[in-house]
């Protein structure tokens, strides 16, 4: 199913009425294949999401809504996204069991900068995927594991981590430990989680990786929107993109 720029969704049904389950590796013609390197506790793929150009969101979340029966799960405005310089707004799209999130962005109307989401646009000449968001089990270990593979993090400032204990409460992790690996926290009415994005990982600056950890927590770091949103900016500076 062709959806917003080169992005193709693929149905896939293992097991059939008839008895012929397919018992492969992954699909028909793959093989499987042995990889040296240890694992580093991602657990699966928790989202995807997708930039779109401005005024496009709207039609397609209607699009996975009326197409793939999809439902609108957490909407964010321009208020909730924003800094000095640009802002976004984005729908979560999920389907009815809440197993398969795509968040949809877009960019706001400019202030005084360039968008996140529009410098995606440009580079990637078009909509298409800007993260995927994997789940792990113990991000502190992750990231440091990752971190030794060279994978390289947005960092934050210090005063994120100062005011962390009085906007999240009480939680299980070190804060020093936290601050030490760039790992973010945010809480919702169910719980927090921790995460943590990588710099792009293309020779533009395009598709990048999110690694999270929820504990309880159903949301997607609304309250670091604000330091995320810094960060990046920080590297569209540093490109001349801004």
């Amino acid at each position: 199913i062709h959806t917003y720029g080169d992005t193709v969704h693929s149905l896939i049904s293992y097991n059939t009425n008839n008895g012929h389950n397919y018992n492969g590796v992954f699909l028909p013609g793959f093989v499987p294949q042995s990889v040296e390197g240890e694992a580093v506790g991602i657990v699966l793929v928790d989202h995807i999401v997708g930039n779109v150009e401005l005024g496009k969101m709207e039609p397609w979340c209607d699009y996975y809504r009326d197409v793939m029966g999809f439902e609108r799960y957490i909407t964010f405005d321009d208020k909730d996204i924003s800094t000095e310089y640009s802002a976004l707004m984005s729908i979560v799209m999920s389907d009815g069991g809440h197993n398969i999130k795509f968040p949809i962005n877009e960019p706001a109307e400019s202030k005084k900068g360039k968008s996140q989401i529009q410098e995606y646009i440009e580079f990637y000449r078009g909509a298409g995927a800007q993260h995927v968001a994997l789940l792990c089990k113990d991000i502190r270990q992750t990231v440091a594991k990752l971190q030794a593979n060279g994978v390289e993090f947005l960092t934050v400032p210090d005063s994120y981590y100062a005011e962390l204990p009085n906007r999240v409460g009480e939680i299980d992790e070190d804060i020093e430990e936290l601050k030490k690996l760039g790992i973010l926290v945010d809480r919702d009415e169910e719980g927090y989680l921790l995460q943590i994005f990588t710099k792009p990982v293309e020779d533009r600056p395009t598709v990048f990786y999110e690694i999270l950890q929820r504990k309880g927590c159903k949301g997607f770091g609304k309250g670091n929107f604000k330091a995320l949103f810094v960060s990046i900016e920080d590297e569209q500076r540093k490109r001349g993109n801004l």
